[in-house]
């Protein structure tokens, strides 16, 4: 995506959110906010009609989540990427957010320097998880590792 512009929609059902995003997206020379939506529904419908090249997804949106709206994005015709920013950070909630087929997660208490990264990353086709995300899934895992069972086939 070099020297191109990215181009973004913010996908949340809080106002005041996207006002901030918006502004902060602002100073950044290539990325251009192209539309705001506050719910799922109205995501998956301006990602089909605009296809820009990242949605800044919330999970937790009336008529359509953000997981069911970006299940319904990616397995559609439009190639956008979707970048998941949420107050979630459990981890059943980020691998439900990229088993739909999210291409990054942030946490909504990351700093604005982090999410113009995750959407330059996100935008070049690579997957972006801030280091809190990726500290929550490995001690998840870790855990459910300790717990794993160990099932031999019967001796016959």
């Amino acid at each position: 995506m070099t020297g191109e512009t990215i181009h973004v929609i913010l996908a949340d059902d809080h106002e005041i959110l996207r006002e901030g995003l918006c502004a902060l997206l602002m100073h950044e020379p290539e990325i251009k906010v192209v539309a705001e939506v506050s719910n799922g529904r109205e995501a998956v419908t301006m990602a089909l009609r605009l296809e820009p090249d990242v949605i800044i997804m919330d999970i937790g949106m009336p008529d359509l989540n953000g997981i069911d709206a970006t299940r319904k994005i990616v397995s559609s015709p439009c190639k956008s990427k979707v970048l998941c920013l949420s107050m979630h950070g459990e981890g059943a909630m980020v691998h439900a957010m990229l088993e739909a087929g999210a291409s990054g997660f942030l946490l909504k208490t990351s700093a604005g320097k982090e999410l113009v990264e995750a959407v330059r990353v996100v935008a070049a086709g690579q997957t972006y998880l801030s280091p809190s995300i990726t500290r929550i899934a490995t001690s998840e895992s870790l855990w459910l590792a300790s717990r794993a069972v160990v099932i031999s086939s019967p001796e016959f």
